[in-house]
């Protein structure tokens, strides 16, 4: 009897574990969320993107997890801008510790010229990207080519980050594109926090290439210092 018991006991441990696992917030974010993120994508967003709002949406199309993922947008002087992605977990609209997913410095460099790098946090601090030229006449989107104007004036010196109800509007915009795009999320975990790929491995390919599900970048061995950003 003892034995039939505790066999009992253990079978349902599973299904208590799995009672909690989405918690109340149907975008909650738990501390280990390893859903893969394409980092090229990533990047080829912030290039097409027209505004924050644009990039917002090309970005959680792009993350195939629960969460949404917001974004805050700096102009820290006329050539520099700091775009950060984040998990806004107690959505009060601010970028925190151990909410940031990415982030992205874009420099001008010089006449028509301008400079770029992507960094992962948290889950994703294995990645971070090369520093990518931008040239005007490239196809780029206006976030990006207006910068390449003699007049140019930065936009955000205060800070544009995504509010609680542009938030619920992103993930009304991204229910509607993943079921207009069935056979790319057809079959693949919902909850918050599941896996899709680790980002903890590489994807393939030669040594160098980015985790996470990206295609494009640097990975460093546990403990190795990040490289230095980018500078003008």
């Amino acid at each position: 009897m003892k034995v039939l018991a505790v066999t009992l006991a253990l079978a349902a441990l599973p299904a208590v574990a799995c009672t909690n696992d989405r918690g109340n917030d149907r975008w909650a974010t738990t501390e280990n969320t390893n859903v893969k993120i394409d980092w090229d994508k990533v990047n080829e967003a912030y290039k097409q993107a027209e505004g924050p709002a644009d990039l917002e949406r090309r970005i959680n199309e792009i993350y195939e997890g629960d969460e949404v993922i917001s974004i805050a947008v700096q102009d820290q002087d006329a050539k520099t801008q700091v775009v950060t992605g984040f998990f806004d977990k107690n959505s009060n609209g601010t970028v925190e510790d151990g909410e940031k997913v990415f982030s992205i410095q874009r420099d001008v460099t010089g006449e028509g010229q301008a400079q770029y790098q992507t960094m992962g946090y948290g889950p994703y601090y294995g990645y971070h990207s090369p520093v990518m030229s931008l040239v005007s006449g490239m196809l780029l989107g206006s976030m990006i080519s207006h910068a390449f104007s003699p007049t140019y004036v930065p936009v955000y010196t205060r800070p544009y980050t995504t509010n609680a109800a542009r938030r619920g509007e992103i993930h009304g915009e991204r229910s509607t594109y993943r079921a207009a795009n069935p056979a790319r999320f057809q079959g693949k975990p919902s909850g918050t926090g599941r896996s899709y790929g680790n980002p903890g491995r590489r994807t393939g390919g030669s040594p160098g290439r980015s985790v996470g599900g990206g295609r494009f970048g640097l990975t460093r061995r546990p403990g190795a210092p990040r490289p230095a950003r980018l500078t003008a």
